[in-house]
């Protein structure tokens, strides 16, 4: 099989780490697109939480800082880091589903409440991709995982959660979104949402959110082509792309 290599000066000219058709890749590439075009690859600080994301280091590593932080704390430990360093870091998480939405959704929700300035990238691909495919927060109604064989029940397994439009709630949220890589179209506007998230850090506008659809291949059980195809006739259309809020941080007196 031919090497397939990635490269771009925000990521190492390494061979692709994640599964074949897996859109993490994709959107690791943007983020290191991005940070090279603000000039912050001296000053970007990458808090990684558990799962598939334990991956971005061989796209990254050497290039910007990286924290590997307990699963679900990934919002706690960027949080540290950009209070210790404001003005030398520009701090973004990159956390998946069960990270972010289960075992770390206090972390995200006091992040988001407290108007941290700091950036969190989430891909949500609706299944623990990394640990065997169980059931995720966001796995949809009907959806198969190795811990709801016959498909998530609502009645008794509760509905896909919905992070952008819980953070949506809080009053010191600054930038939430959510976008899609299924298409070229769409990944250009989670390319600029990912600036935008950045952009609002460097100008001290406080707490960006940007939820990136993705797909998991393996664990769906589906080629990368059905997969994608998948997303569109049902993942999203459970969690439609738009953005939710964008304002600069509310001011307290």
């Amino acid at each position: 099989m031919e090497k397939i290599y990635t490269h771009s000066k925000g990521t190492n000219e390494v061979v692709g780490a994640f599964c074949p058709g897996c859109l993490h890749g994709v959107v690791v590439k943007l983020i290191g697109e991005v940070c090279d075009e603000l000039q912050i690859l001296d000053r970007a600080v990458c808090v990684l939480g558990v799962g598939c994301c334990c991956l971005v280091p061989s796209y990254i590593g050497g290039i910007v800082d990286i924290c590997n932080s307990p699963h679900g704390r990934a919002p706690a430990t960027a949080t540290g880091l950009k209070r210790m360093a404001p003005e030398d870091t520009v701090v973004y998480t990159y956390q998946g589903d069960g990270d972010c939405g289960a075992i770390g959704l206090s972390e995200i929700i006091y992040a988001a409440n407290r108007g941290e300035n700091i950036t969190v990238i989430f891909v949500n691909n609706s299944t623990y991709g990394m640990t065997g495919g169980q059931m995720a927060p966001t796995t949809l109604v009907g959806q198969k995982a190795t811990t709801a064989p016959y498909g998530r029940q609502a009645d008794t397994m509760g509905y896909p959660l919905h992070m952008c439009e819980l953070l949506n709630q809080l009053a010191a949220p600054t930038f939430i979104t959510r976008v899609s890589c299924d298409s070229a179209p769409n990944i250009l506007k989670a390319r600029a949402a990912i600036k935008k998230a950045f952009q609002n850090q460097m100008d001290g506008k406080g707490f960006s959110f940007v939820e990136i659809m993705s797909s998991c291949p393996t664990n769906w059980g589906l080629s990368p082509v059905e997969a994608i195809q998948y997303m569109r006739e049902h993942t999203l259309k459970e969690f439609e792309v738009g953005t939710l809020r964008d304002r600069a941080a509310r001011k307290v007196d």
